[in-house]
């Protein structure tokens, strides 16, 4: 085997060990990508069933409701303009209540029911989540600091 043969094998090889080393890592990430969405977007975007994805806005006000068992707790999740019906099981956030900024992570039902597997709240009066307030900004509906 010639030199020059050699050193094509060489980096045959090597292109073919990075391309699967950046496969693998793409992989990984994309099992990890959970993507934000307002509820205005969702209705607008139709966003596939099963997809992981993030809701941010406004808990809706008198939307909250509690069931029997203390666990299960529903309510509407809005952009001022569309609304999406959340399900937590789970112990909510203490700064979790009506009319302040939330996002939650999960997944959407066949119904566009919207089961959530985590529920955060902001954490004191100045702050909205970022993704919440470029909702509100993109529909219109923002009652902030223009920044």
């Amino acid at each position: 085997m010639t030199r020059k043969k050699r050193r094509l094998y060489v980096l045959l090889v090597a292109a073919v060990l990075l391309g699967g080393a950046t496969a693998l890592v793409i992989g990984a990430f994309r099992g990890n990508l959970v993507f934000f969405f307002s509820p205005t977007e969702i209705v607008e975007k139709n966003v596939e069933p099963g997809q992981r994805i993030r809701v941010g806005g406004l808990v809706e006000e008198d939307s909250v409701v509690h069931d029997a068992d203390g666990l299960t707790v529903h309510f509407r999740v809005t952009d001022l303009s569309h609304a999406v019906m959340v399900t937590y099981r789970g112990i909510l956030p203490s700064l979790f209540r009506e009319g302040q900024g939330v996002v939650v992570q999960g997944r959407l039902d066949e119904t566009a029911h919207f089961i959530a597997d985590e529920v955060m709240a902001k954490h004191d009066e100045n702050y909205m989540p970022p993704e919440v307030a470029e909702a509100l900004k993109k529909s219109g509906q923002w009652k902030g600091d223009d920044e």
